[in-house]
């Protein structure tokens, strides 16, 4: 049996480095978002979600190292490894909290943190030697909780610039687009990714408007809610669940805008979540598939080398050296000495 790792799989530095930067990012607009945007739920909710994604990202860690034969990821290095370690619970605590409205009922939004920190133990797929998950973990909590509780929605456009007005309107999507663009230019990389994203989403909005007859400025107009622009720069963008090679990158962005136009075409409501979560379920199912294709072919080459190498072995049993006679006549008669 092979030796368990003890030390467990650490982020890139350049990873850490954007996980920071969009923890911060989302803090801060929290904060303003409860003090001047006007966001809807209770000023106590994002303390609820933040606790209940900590709890069970610390349990879920626990559990898995102790499964794994491994050391938790958040022990060696001090008060900053646990909060390095904390960084995807916090963006995935506050962002769904923030995109999510289900009146006063705080537990279906535990419930969604909970499903989407979860999932990442759950729901993963083998990329480059070990399991990674692949559904974007805030936007898969937000989509039970809309599959879930019917009731239930996604948190109003006004709710992010209600006791806002004049420029300001302007500014704070201006804000949000230069920090998404920086981190995901500098440090994520993902900039191909929204570049596919935003011009096949523009490409079905207009399809959709020449053949299903809806209004292509309506459509082309969602992106300019600052909701939008949040989900570009911040949620599709995750370089956990998205791929990193440029073609792969635009492959998955213009996937999303592309069921996107399907589900919005079938009159069905959310769509942006859906279309996300779809995606990110075909790409896990590529990945298996990926994986048990190199496995079959491994296993191919492996039986293919034993069959040669048991070929070989006949042959060289005939001759201690290895190596057949020279003349198989003259090995047959008997030497005799002078």
């Amino acid at each position: 049996m092979a030796e368990k790792t003890k030390n467990p799989p650490r982020h890139d530095p350049k990873v850490i480095k954007a996980l920071r930067n969009f923890a911060i990012s989302i803090t801060v607009f929290n904060i303003l978002g409860y003090t001047l945007f006007g966001f809807e739920q209770a000023w106590t909710w994002p303390f609820i979600a933040l606790a209940t994604g900590y709890t069970l990202e610390i349990v879920l860690e626990v559990i898995g190292a102790r499964v794994e034969g491994r050391s938790p990821r958040f022990l060696g290095g001090g008060v900053r490894g646990m909060v390095e370690f904390l960084y995807p619970a916090h963006i995935t605590s506050l962002a769904l909290n923030m995109l999510i409205y289900v009146n006063d009922r705080v537990l279906p939004m535990m419930f969604g943190i909970a499903v989407a920190i979860g999932a990442k133990w759950v729901l993963r797929a083998p990329v480059r030697g070990r399991l990674r998950h692949y559904m974007n973990p805030s936007n898969f909590g937000i989509t039970m909780i809309l599959l879930l509780f019917p009731w239930a929605s996604v948190a109003p456009p006004y709710h992010f610039t209600e006791y806002v007005g004049g420029v300001v309107d302007w500014i704070i999507p201006a804000v949000i687009i230069f920090g998404g663009t920086m981190i995901n230019g500098m440090l994520t990389g993902r900039m191909w990714l929204i570049m596919g994203w935003l011009g096949a989403f523009v490409l079905q909005a207009v399809f959709r408007g020449i053949v299903l007859d809806t209004s292509i400025p309506a459509a082309l107009a969602m992106m300019t809610g600052v909701a939008f622009v949040l989900f570009t720069n911040y949620m599709v963008t995750d370089p956990g669940t998205s791929p990193s090679r440029p073609a792969s990158q635009v492959a998955f962005g213009a996937g999303v805008a592309v069921v996107y136009g399907i589900v919005t075409g079938a009159g069905i409501a959310y769509g942006i979540f859906f279309a996300t979560a779809i995606v990110c379920l075909i790409r896990g199912g590529f990945l298996w598939s990926v994986h048990f294709v190199n496995q079959a072919r491994e296993q191919r080459e492996a039986a293919a080398t034993a069959a040669a190498a048991a070929a070989v072995a006949p042959a060289l049993v005939a001759s201690p050296n290895g190596h057949e006679p020279a003349d198989r006549e003259s090995a047959g008669k008997e030497v005799v000495t002078a």
